[in-house]
Parts: structure tokens; C-alpha cells; sequence
């Protein structure tokens, strides 16, 4: 298996560190337009192999799109990164410049890779992977459901006082700070719903603040979080690598599920070899369906600035 992460940044750095700890890869390469950077983020992980226990081989390439070839799993992360105040929408006008031609020149040299969006606004730079490239729907993905639900179980486990292994939960929708939609009616500890333990003003917090996580963490640090958005990604690519079937809420393209058409919006899907295996089909309730809709529209709006 051979994973090519481009942007050699602290997300980009972040995933290629987990994804070579799991130790499941036998290649990572990571790509950088700035000269000796990525060669220097390979060495000193590189450097990390005998005391993490992986055998992993860590390569930095400066732009050289050549050293990807056959990649199985191509993540791009690359773009630039939010400032404090700034929102996924502000950061379009530049990073899908920069997508658009990372796409192209990643599938020149592996023409049937998967590719992991993680760049912002994170749903429209996944539809426009879709637009500009002849990939197939189930191989191109959107990372970010995967983090917005990190983020959520976390939340939920600080509002129960309990171990994060005990919660389960799920955030569907856009990718933004008004369009996530984090699905309290659905979450659980141990398989108990958590309003069995949580009141409904309790869980409108936990609601909240899961809403706005990446910005109160991009108020905190002066720049956008890489722990987990790394961590959300080795866990999508190792789903693909070794043929799990897991289930995360991505951005997927839709056509008719959940009613609507020619956009990547977060659903729950089965991720395996063939990347996108399955959508699955939950159901929502009115409200959840009124938010659903109201959330397509805020990503439509930024697909039409395409």
C-alpha cells in the first residue's frame, strides 16, 4: 500500500505520522512546493521509526508529482490553513486554484488512486475534485464528517463525565461551522441514548460547541488544528487500506440520496478497497431533514463561487 500526503503542513505531517505508527502502509510520500521542506518532515519521522515500532518508509519529494506514482491513496491536504476570524468560504478563491491542479497531476501518475479532500471549504474543494477529474464518484472523499464527529464524541464524553470509549456519534452535513450537523437524537453510551443521561439544554451545548470546534481551536492556536484532522484521516485510510467496512460520515457526492443532486454533503458511508463501497440511508427526522436542507444550501452557494 502506497499513501501519497500532499502538503508537508502540520495536517500533512500529522497523517503521514499516524498513518505510518498503524504501521499498515509500506510507503508514505510526502509532497511540498517548498524546497527541502517535505524531505525534512520525512527524515525527522523517519528518525521516529525504531522508538514508534513502525517499518513504514516516510519519503519527502519537493514537487516532484512523478514520485507518486501507483499511489493506492492520494490525501490533499494542501492550501492555505485558516487565520482567526476567517471562515472554510474565505479561503476558496486560492485553494481551489491549488486543488484543482494537485488533482490533475496526482491522477497522471496514479490514474486509479482514491482521493481524501481535506483542503477548505472542504466540500466544494471535494466537488470540484469531482468536476475537474474523471475519477469515479467512490474515489474521491471528503474528510471532514470524520473530524466533526471526532470533535463530537469528545464533547459528548466532557458533558457525561465518562470515558470517550463509551460514546458513539455521528455529525453529517457541510463541512462548516453552520452547516455540520451533529446528530444528538442518535448518540449513545454503551448503546443508551444520551438523553438518558444528558438534558436537552445539556446537549444543545454539546451541540454548539461541536458546531464551532475548528473555530475555537483556530481562535486558541492562530491557526487551523492538525492532531485530530490528521488523526480522522489515517483512520479513513487504513478503512481503505485493509478493506474494513467501516462506517464514517464523509463528504460524499450525491445523486438522489437524501434527496439532493450534484453536490458532496456529509452522509454516513462504508468505506472500503474500493473507497466509497456504500451510502447509508438513515432516517431523519423533520427537524434533522429542515437542517439537512438548510446546510446544502450554504454549500451550494459556495460551489456556485466555482
Amino acid at each position: 500500500m502506497k499513501v501519497t500526503v500532499v502538503g508537508a503542513g502540520a495536517v500533512g505531517a500529522s497523517c503521514a505520522e499516524y498513518i505510518a505508527i498503524k504501521d499498515f502502509a509500506s510507503e508514505v510520500v510526502l509532497l511540498d512546493i517548498k524546497e527541502g521542506y517535505a524531505e525534512g518532515k520525512a527524515m525527522d519521522l523517519m528518525q521516529t521509526a525504531s522508538l514508534n515500532g513502525f517499518d513504514t518508509k516516510i519519503t519527502g519529494i519537493t514537487n516532484d508529482y512523478s514520485k507518486t506514482a501507483n499511489s493506492d491513496v492520494c490525501v490533499i491536504t494542501s492550501g492555505i490553513p485558516r487565520k482567526p476570524g476567517m471562515t472554510r468560504e474565505e479561503l476558496i478563491g486560492i485553494n481551489a486554484g491549488i486543488v484543482k491542479t494537485v488533482s490533475s497531476n496526482l491522477i497522471e501518475f496514479s490514474p486509479e488512486t482514491i482521493i481524501i479532500v481535506v483542503s477548505n471549504p472542504m466540500d466544494t474543494m471535494a466537488y470540484l475534485v469531482h468536476k475537474s477529474t474523471s475519477l469515479p464518484k467512490n474515489k474521491i472523499i471528503g474528510m471532514g464528517g470524520a473530524l466533526d464527529s471526532a470533535r463530537f464524541k469528545y464533547r459528548l464524553a466532557e458533558a457525561l463525565q465518562g470515558p470517550i470509549s463509551d460514546v458513539d456519534g455521528m455529525v453529517i452535513g457541510g463541512h462548516s461551522d453552520t452547516g455540520m450537523i451533529p446528530l444528538t437524537r442518535l448518540a449513545t453510551r454503551n448503546g443508551v441514548p444520551v438523553s438518558e443521561f444528558l438534558s436537552a439544554e445539556r446537549l444543545n451545548e454539546v451541540l454548539e460547541a461541536t458546531k464551532v470546534g475548528g473555530a475555537t481551536l483556530t481562535k486558541l492556536l492562530g491557526t487551523s488544528a492538525w492532531y485530530a484532522p490528521g488523526a480522522a484521516v489515517s483512520a479513513m485510510v487504513q478503512a481503505i487500506a485493509c478493506d474494513t467496512k467501516k462506517v464514517f460520515p464523509c463528504s460524499a457526492l450525491l445523486e438522489g440520496e437524501y434527496g439532493f443532486n450534484d453536490i458532496c454533503l456529509g452522509v454516513p458511508v462504508v468505506l472500503g478497497k474500493n473507497g466509497i463501497e456504500e451510502i447509508v440511508k438513515i432516517t431523519l427526522n423533520d427537524a434533522e431533514k429542515a437542517t439537512m436542507q438548510e446546510s446544502a444550501k450554504g454549500v451550494k452557494a459556495v460551489n456556485d463561487l466555482l
